[in-house]
């Protein structure tokens, strides 16, 4: 999680899309540099987002050409972030900017030599704007190499406020109360919950809110580190408080095979499209801009959230997640991507995309009154509010091997563990499995 897909965050799997963007002279100067200084020259900028994430990150760049002169290129790379940029550096084409979805892919990257520091520009404004924790998480052995631009709060259960009505249920406030609302909501004609199964990054959000919650802040750290192994009690007892959720066919749109082939968006479309077909769905405060930009749901009246529920005594947790941007040492044009980060990093940059929805950004400068609507406001607020006590999403700490990789890792034995919930223990094992190998790598 911000992941997680970064988040933190979306899925994708469109195929590389190349949108140029045009240069407009004559606009203001930004900090550090002018319009002509950058005219005549193109960056290419990759990042996991699709669809309408995609088109709302594309105003942000169209508004950095008007601004600075600097033509740009978004290049689509779909989940496996490391493999496509890894691939793209060896092949001599290497993108100037990557929009990174995990700190463990962030820290890889930087292990690997491949990162440029950011600009004394862009540290002071993180420095000065943002919570400390941000810069943490974008820093590898004191190095600042990552601007956490796009945040998201993935402790956030969406719902249709009519079908919850219908069912005459109100938002609960502990996990068992979610379960019990959920198979109210069943009974009235509609399955409890969409879930993304086909998407193994949505599964870890969904073991990270109850593992946070239910095992404590202290656990969590220790796990996400991996000084505490999967085998632990704490994480048996997590899953089999997910497998309750898993096993039980009434609760799933579809069932556990319905899950298992339902992509983010589908899951979203399940809730909010034309045809609904379960009341809630759990992922980040991302699910708004979905909602909002491709089913034309108002926010606050059609689609509204309330926070995940604490779980077994717990207290509620709060999970981000992110996208860092970061410099890339094969890029063509250092100056203008050095560029371009100082212009993310401004509260100005933020702006263009809160008020296309969907979006969140850690800045503090950010004018709340940019977003596009209250709940927006109210999960920004909340994000900024939390200060050093957000707790990043764990799989996309983790190596990419482990906590960001397609069809492997945590994402694909999470998958199976929601095909069939019945041995939470050997789950665990497996996962210890696979997080101790790719820790060692």
């Amino acid at each position: 999680m911000m992941r997680r897909r970064t988040t933190l965050l979306a899925s994708c799997t469109a195929l590389a899309l190349a949108l140029g963007a045009t240069a407009c002279g004559g606009g203001p100067v930004a900090a550090g540099g002018g319009g002509k200084e950058l005219s005549g020259r193109t960056i290419t900028v990759a990042g996991v987002w699709s669809g309408s994430e995609q088109k709302n990150f594309q105003k942000v760049l169209d508004a950095f050409t008007e601004k600075i002169g600097a033509k740009t290129r978004f290049v689509s790379t779909g989940d496996n972030v490391s493999t496509v940029v890894g691939s793209k550096i060896e092949g001599g084409n290497a993108p100037d900017v990557v929009m990174v979805p995990q700190v463990g892919v962030l820290q890889q990257f930087a292990k690997k030599g491949w990162l440029k520091p950011l600009s004394k520009t862009t540290e002071k404004s993180v420095d000065t704007n943002y919570a400390s924790v941000w810069k943490k998480y974008g820093s590898v052995d004191d190095t600042f190499y990552g601007l956490y631009f796009k945040a998201a709060h993935k402790s956030t259960v969406w719902y249709s406020p009519a079908a919850l009505e219908q069912a005459g249920v109100k938002p609960p406030t502990t996990y068992d109360a979610m379960l019990k609302a959920g198979h109210t909501v069943s009974d009235s004609g509609l399955a409890a919950f969409s879930v993304a199964g086909q998407d193994g990054w949505t599964l870890t959000d969904w073991f990270e809110n109850v593992y946070l919650s239910q095992a404590g802040p202290e656990k969590y750290d220790a796990l996400a580190a991996h000084k505490l192994k999967w085998t632990d009690p704490t994480v048996v007892r997590a899953l089999t408080t997910l497998g309750k959720l898993f096993e039980d066919k009434q609760l799933l749109a579809g069932g556990q095979k319905g899950a298992l082939n339902t992509d983010f968006p589908g899951s979203v479309e399940k809730v909010f499209g034309p045809k609904p077909e379960a009341g809630m769905v759990y992922e980040g405060d991302f699910v708004a801009g979905v909602a909002k930009d491709q089913f034309g749901r108002k926010i606050g009246q059609d689609a509204d959230f309330f926070p995940f529920p604490a779980v077994g005594g717990g207290t509620a947790p709060v999970v981000s997640g992110g996208d860092a941007a970061v410099v890339l040492k094969d890029g063509k044009d250092q100056k203008a991507a050095m560029r371009f980060l100082e212009y993310l990093a401004t509260p100005e940059a933020s702006a263009v995309w809160a008020e296309a929805g969907g979006f969140l950004s850690p800045n503090k400068k950010v004018d709340l009154a940019s977003y596009s609507d209250d709940i927006a406001r109210e999960t920004a607020k909340s994000l900024t509010a939390a200060g050093d006590s957000v707790r990043f999403d764990m799989s996309d700490q983790a190596p990419a091997a482990f906590g960001g990789t397609k069809g492997a890792g945590e994402w694909k034995l999470l998958q199976d563990f929601l095909r069939d919930p019945s041995d939470p223990k050997g789950t665990a094992a497996a996962l210890e499995n696979a997080a101790a190998k790719a820790f060692q790598d």
